[in-house]
Protein backbone atom coordinates (compact mmCIF):
# COMPACT_ATOMS: atom_id res chain seq x y z
CA UNK A 1 0.00 0.00 0.00
CA UNK A 2 1.40 3.40 -0.93
CA UNK A 3 1.72 6.28 1.51
CA UNK A 4 -0.92 8.18 -0.48
CA UNK A 5 -3.46 5.37 -0.12
CA UNK A 6 -2.67 5.14 3.59
CA UNK A 7 -3.23 8.89 3.94
CA UNK A 8 -6.59 8.72 2.14
CA UNK A 9 -7.67 5.80 4.32
CA UNK A 10 -6.58 7.59 7.52
CA UNK A 11 -8.62 10.62 6.54
CA UNK A 12 -11.77 8.58 5.81
CA UNK A 13 -11.49 6.75 9.13
CA UNK A 14 -10.83 9.97 11.09
CA UNK A 15 -13.85 11.65 9.45
CA UNK A 16 -16.01 8.62 10.36
CA UNK A 17 -17.05 8.01 6.76
CA UNK A 18 -19.20 4.87 6.65
CA UNK A 19 -17.55 2.50 4.15
CA UNK A 20 -16.22 -0.97 3.42
CA UNK A 21 -12.82 -1.41 1.79
CA UNK A 22 -13.07 -3.21 -1.54
CA UNK A 23 -10.74 -3.60 -4.53
CA UNK A 24 -6.98 -3.85 -4.43
CA UNK A 25 -6.49 -2.57 -0.88
CA UNK A 26 -8.99 -5.13 0.42
CA UNK A 27 -7.19 -7.84 -1.58
CA UNK A 28 -3.89 -6.75 -0.02
CA UNK A 29 -5.42 -6.91 3.46
CA UNK A 30 -6.45 -10.49 2.70
CA UNK A 31 -2.88 -11.34 1.66
CA UNK A 32 -2.64 -10.51 -2.04
CA UNK A 33 0.72 -9.21 -3.18
CA UNK A 34 -0.66 -7.38 -6.22
CA UNK A 35 -0.05 -3.63 -6.24
CA UNK A 36 -2.84 -1.08 -6.46
CA UNK A 37 -2.67 2.62 -7.20
CA UNK A 38 -6.05 3.72 -5.94
CA UNK A 39 -8.43 3.27 -3.04
CA UNK A 40 -11.81 1.67 -3.71
CA UNK A 41 -14.56 1.87 -1.11
CA UNK A 42 -18.20 0.83 -1.02
CA UNK A 43 -19.93 3.63 0.87
CA UNK A 44 -23.29 4.71 2.13
CA UNK A 45 -24.34 7.42 -0.31
CA UNK A 46 -26.33 9.66 2.00
CA UNK A 47 -25.96 13.43 2.32
CA UNK A 48 -24.53 12.98 5.83
CA UNK A 49 -21.91 10.46 4.74
CA UNK A 50 -21.00 12.51 1.66
CA UNK A 51 -20.55 15.58 3.90
CA UNK A 52 -18.08 13.60 6.02
CA UNK A 53 -16.30 12.42 2.85
CA UNK A 54 -16.01 15.98 1.52
CA UNK A 55 -14.71 17.22 4.87
CA UNK A 56 -12.03 14.50 4.82
CA UNK A 57 -10.89 15.43 1.31
CA UNK A 58 -11.51 19.18 1.04
CA UNK A 59 -7.87 20.30 1.44
CA UNK A 60 -6.81 17.66 -1.13
CA UNK A 61 -8.87 19.45 -3.82
CA UNK A 62 -11.08 16.53 -4.94
CA UNK A 63 -12.23 16.51 -8.55
CA UNK A 64 -14.19 14.22 -10.85
CA UNK A 65 -11.44 12.05 -12.34
CA UNK A 66 -13.53 11.48 -15.48
CA UNK A 67 -13.80 15.26 -15.98
CA UNK A 68 -10.71 16.92 -14.46
CA UNK A 69 -11.33 19.89 -16.76
CA UNK A 70 -14.26 20.86 -14.51
CA UNK A 71 -11.88 21.67 -11.67
CA UNK A 72 -12.35 21.06 -7.99
CA UNK A 73 -15.53 19.29 -6.91
CA UNK A 74 -18.00 21.86 -5.64
CA UNK A 75 -21.18 19.76 -5.54
CA UNK A 76 -23.10 19.78 -2.27
CA UNK A 77 -23.40 16.51 -0.33
CA UNK A 78 -27.09 16.22 -1.27
CA UNK A 79 -26.17 16.11 -4.95
CA UNK A 80 -23.32 13.63 -4.46
CA UNK A 81 -25.70 11.31 -2.59
CA UNK A 82 -27.75 10.94 -5.77
CA UNK A 83 -24.88 9.37 -7.74
CA UNK A 84 -24.30 5.63 -8.03
CA UNK A 85 -20.52 5.96 -7.93
CA UNK A 86 -18.01 8.77 -7.54
CA UNK A 87 -14.61 8.55 -9.19
CA UNK A 88 -12.47 11.15 -7.50
CA UNK A 89 -8.98 12.39 -8.04
CA UNK A 90 -7.18 14.28 -5.28
CA UNK A 91 -3.81 15.94 -4.84
CA UNK A 92 -2.45 12.68 -3.47
CA UNK A 93 -4.31 9.95 -5.33
CA UNK A 94 -7.47 8.44 -6.66
CA UNK A 95 -10.48 7.41 -4.60
CA UNK A 96 -13.35 5.44 -6.12
CA UNK A 97 -16.48 5.76 -3.98
CA UNK A 98 -18.92 3.06 -5.02
CA UNK A 99 -22.57 3.05 -4.07
CA UNK A 100 -23.03 -0.38 -5.59
CA UNK A 101 -20.69 -3.16 -6.59
CA UNK A 102 -22.12 -5.66 -9.06
CA UNK A 103 -22.73 -8.52 -8.99
CA UNK A 104 -23.18 -8.13 -5.22
CA UNK A 105 -25.84 -6.25 -3.34
CA UNK A 106 -25.30 -2.81 -1.91
CA UNK A 107 -23.60 -1.52 1.19
CA UNK A 108 -25.86 -3.05 3.88
CA UNK A 109 -25.38 -6.63 2.66
CA UNK A 110 -21.63 -6.30 2.02
CA UNK A 111 -21.06 -4.53 5.35
CA UNK A 112 -22.98 -7.24 7.23
CA UNK A 113 -20.54 -9.89 5.97
CA UNK A 114 -17.43 -7.70 6.14
CA UNK A 115 -14.51 -8.44 8.40
CA UNK A 116 -12.95 -5.86 10.68
CA UNK A 117 -9.32 -4.89 10.35
CA UNK A 118 -7.11 -2.85 12.63
CA UNK A 119 -5.50 -0.03 10.73
CA UNK A 120 -3.28 2.58 12.40
CA UNK A 121 -5.07 2.26 15.71
CA UNK A 122 -8.57 2.32 14.22
CA UNK A 123 -10.91 -0.35 12.96
CA UNK A 124 -12.30 -0.40 9.44
CA UNK A 125 -14.51 -2.81 7.53
CA UNK A 126 -13.00 -4.94 4.78
CA UNK A 127 -15.06 -6.93 2.29
CA UNK A 128 -14.95 -10.65 3.07
CA UNK A 129 -12.83 -12.95 0.94
CA UNK A 130 -15.56 -14.81 -0.96
CA UNK A 131 -17.47 -11.69 -2.08
CA UNK A 132 -14.18 -10.07 -3.12
CA UNK A 133 -13.34 -13.11 -5.24
CA UNK A 134 -16.80 -12.90 -6.83
CA UNK A 135 -16.26 -9.24 -7.72
CA UNK A 136 -12.78 -9.80 -9.16
CA UNK A 137 -14.04 -12.72 -11.29
CA UNK A 138 -17.05 -10.75 -12.55
CA UNK A 139 -14.93 -7.78 -13.65
CA UNK A 140 -12.98 -10.20 -15.83
CA UNK A 141 -9.94 -8.06 -16.62
CA UNK A 142 -6.70 -10.07 -16.70
CA UNK A 143 -5.32 -8.29 -13.61
CA UNK A 144 -8.56 -8.95 -11.69
CA UNK A 145 -8.60 -12.62 -12.71
CA UNK A 146 -5.02 -12.92 -11.48
CA UNK A 147 -5.99 -11.42 -8.11
CA UNK A 148 -9.07 -13.70 -7.94
CA UNK A 149 -6.87 -16.76 -8.48
CA UNK A 150 -4.46 -15.57 -5.79
CA UNK A 151 -7.34 -14.92 -3.37
CA UNK A 152 -8.80 -18.37 -4.04
CA UNK A 153 -5.42 -19.91 -3.18
CA UNK A 154 -5.31 -17.86 0.04
CA UNK A 155 -8.86 -18.93 0.91
CA UNK A 156 -8.07 -22.59 0.25
CA UNK A 157 -4.92 -22.42 2.36
CA UNK A 158 -6.86 -20.81 5.23
CA UNK A 159 -9.55 -23.48 5.03
CA UNK A 160 -6.95 -26.25 5.18
CA UNK A 161 -4.89 -24.86 8.07
CA UNK A 162 -5.19 -27.02 11.16
CA UNK A 163 -6.99 -25.33 14.00
CA UNK A 164 -5.76 -25.64 17.58
CA UNK A 165 -7.87 -27.86 19.83
CA UNK A 166 -10.56 -26.07 21.81
CA UNK A 167 -9.24 -24.33 24.86
CA UNK A 168 -5.77 -23.78 23.33
CA UNK A 169 -4.67 -20.55 21.72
Amino acid sequence: MTDDIIELLKRLIAAEVEFVLVGGVAAAMHGSDQLTRDLDILAVLTPENMARLLAALRDLHPYDSARPDLGELRSPPEELARYRNLYLGTDIGRLDVLGEIPPLSGYPEVAAEATSAEFLGATCKVISLDPLITIKESVGRPKDLLVAAELRAIRDRLRNEPRPPRGEH
